[in-house]
């Protein structure tokens, strides 16, 4: 046969899969295995204590981890479990408190997130929420900006007076759909949630958990430097909602420029906006009247009054305070599924399925919640969390003024990325730093705030932190599109962060 009767093919060049980024839990898993090789080369050390846990400056020394090899590996591959119970004791499997006296481990969270997938799931399906959410969209169709500002500004409030921000699981299933209602993207949701509660976060005035715990172990009031913190919030929050409501107008203008791009039936959200305004049966409403007494309750039973209202975090608490946590709100938010359930007469069986179908579909960003607690614990079983902090506090010495405030926002910055713990962060670095500031003649008040900036612009953004990386997961938002929209609103932050604390540290 000649060559000419040869079939001629032209040989195409293989195609190359496209690089996607991790999902959360690959994320996570890649930094609990970075932060478990760091603790071979970081020297296992420890500060004396005083009687509230706090470390004695100048009382730094170096001491063996006690783990062998085979705890270290242990470590590692229980990291999920120890995050899950906090393991303090690998040996004998005790559970210990960490070092701002709260549980290591992350139960009460993660059946919180399981209980409130069952709970959003049993609301949707009654239909209610469906229906509410389209009513809603299709009377703010033109003010959507003005919804989007006064959620940002509500969890902004929440944040800086009693550091609102794992309570914002609860909310992605409500406001998710509503902004996809509104011709928005799932990106706005993510930024008007985690955003929102985190610029508060930041700027804390009275928080407790932040300005609190951090004015006490720097030895001043919880007032001083409030007026700083508050212009902060102020400002702060209004680029940051500003920010956020840019970017949504964008995508309502043209949806290719979204960064997230569309699931199927996001769309569908949009046009029935658009289409004649839902009815809502007495059914419906109750059912929203309920679902909307329960997020109420819920903000009100978490609030320390009595901090957020007298300036004062040893304040005795108020009467009518509950104090609850996450282990109260999971029961919560089983309840309130099962009543949900019997307002709207599902039945027994469509009721059960439907809280282990929600429960089910929330487990993804509740391992996230998990796994990010587990960094922590291997980091405190290894003992080089105060190695870092030693390292820290050499660094900021010899500084003065304007510098040393800023140069305390920045040294803060890693110690944030590895203690995503607020009050644990406050409680192993301000008695260390706050003294370092009489030598550079800077108020202890301007160290406070330098600190609590560092630690919430990184909870911004690090996925160590369960309000991010578990938002994300809960938003179906990939973390790398979530980076690429919040980066130069970080950028924006740091130089405006600096101005202030430098401002600060010389005028005040």
């Amino acid at each position: 046969m000649s060559t000419t009767d040869t079939p001629q093919t032209t040989e195409q060049p293989p195609h190359k899969p496209k690089f996607t980024f991790p999902s959360a839990l690959t994320v996570l898993a890649i930094v609990t295995i970075a932060v478990w090789l760091l603790a071979f080369l970081v020297p296992s050390g420890l500060y004396d204590r005083n009687d509230s846990g706090a470390p004695i400056q100048g009382t730094y020394h170096r001491v063996d981890s006690g783990q062998s090899f085979v705890d270290r590996l242990n470590d590692l591959f229980l990291a999920p479990v120890n995050g899950l119970y906090g393991i303090q004791d690998q040996k004998t499997g005790q559970v210990g408190p960490d070092l701002a006296g709260e549980l290591y481990g992350s139960a009460g969270v993660f059946l919180f997130v399981l209980a409130i997938g069952a709970f959003i799931t049993v609301v949707f399906a009654t239909g209610a929420l469906d229906r509410g959410i389209g009513r809603l969209a299709h009377r703010l169709r033109e003010r959507g900006a003005l919804l989007i500002a006064g959620i940002m500004v509500v969890f902004s409030v929440l944040g800086t007076v009693e550091g609102f921000a794992e309570e914002t699981l609860g909310f992605y299933g409500l406001i998710v759909p509503l902004m996809l209602a509104l011709g928005y993207d799932r990106m706005v949701a993510v930024g008007t949630i985690i955003l929102g509660a985190g610029i508060g976060v930041l700027c804390s005035t009275v928080n407790p958990f932040a300005t609190g715990v951090a004015s006490s172990a720097a030895d001043i009031s919880l007032g001083d430097g409030i007026v700083l913190r508050f212009v902060m919030w102020v400002v702060l929050t209004a680029v940051t909602v500003a920010y956020v409501i840019r970017y949504a107008r964008r995508v309502q203008r043209n949806p290719e420029r979204s960064l997230t791009g569309f699931l199927p039936g996001d769309r569908d959200q949009e046009a029935a906006s658009k289409a004649e305004e839902p009815e809502l049966t007495g059914l419906h409403k109750a059912v929203l009247v309920t679902m909307g007494l329960v997020f109420a309750f819920m903000i009100f039973s978490v609030v320390p009054w009595a901090s957020a209202l007298t300036g004062d975090a040893d304040a005795k608490p108020y009467g009518f305070e509950l104090g609850w946590s996450f282990p109260q709100l999971a029961a919560l938010f089983l309840c309130a599924a099962v009543l949900i359930g019997l307002v709207a007469r599902l039945g027994e069986q469509k009721l059960s399925s439907m809280i282990i179908q929600g429960a089910a579909d929330f487990i993804s960003p509740a391992l996230v919640i998990v796994l990010a607690r587990g960094v922590t614990v291997i980091m405190n079983n290894s003992k080089i969390t105060d190695t870092v902090l030693h390292s820290i506090e050499g660094i900021v010495k010899g500084t003065s003024s304007g510098v040393f405030a800023i140069i305390v926002f920045v040294v803060n910055l890693p110690l944030a990325f590895l203690i995503p713990s607020t009050s644990g962060h406050a409680t192993l670095a301000m008695p260390i730093l706050a003294p370092l500031a009489d030598f550079a003649g800077v108020s202890r008040a301007v160290v406070v705030t330098a600190w609590q900036a560092a630690s919430g612009w990184m909870n911004l953004w690090v996925p160590t932190t369960a309000v991010t990386i578990g938002g994300v997961a809960l938003a179906k938002v990939g973390y790398d599109k979530y980076l690429r929209f919040v980066w130069p609103l970080l950028a924006l932050l740091f130089l405006m962060i600096c101005g202030f604390v430098a401002f600060g540290a010389v005028f005040t």
